[in-house]
């Protein structure tokens, strides 16, 4: 085929008629859509929930237990009376 002949049959192939669309896919494509939706959301704030409540735990964790403060030594005695 030649260069003109594809682009001819290209043409008439993007000037046909689309094929019928059926009248209940746009309903299905909205209902799935928003149930997708529904289910974003709902994970995306189970996922914050979480997040908050392990902040909460860690923060409460780190002032119960304070990791920043030395322990007190108990393998030497104190050095008094020197």
């Amino acid at each position: 085929m030649s260069r003109a002949d594809r682009e001819a049959a290209a043409r008439r192939i993007m000037e046909r008629t689309p094929p019928p669309v059926p009248p209940e896919l746009h309903t299905d494509a909205v209902r799935q859509g928003s149930r997708l939706l529904r289910r974003q959301t709902l994970a995306r704030r189970l996922l914050w929930l979480a997040l908050s409540a392990a902040t909460v735990a860690f923060v409460v964790w780190a002032v119960l237990a304070r990791p920043w403060v030395e322990p007190p030594t108990d393998t030497t005695p104190p050095l008094t009376g020197w």
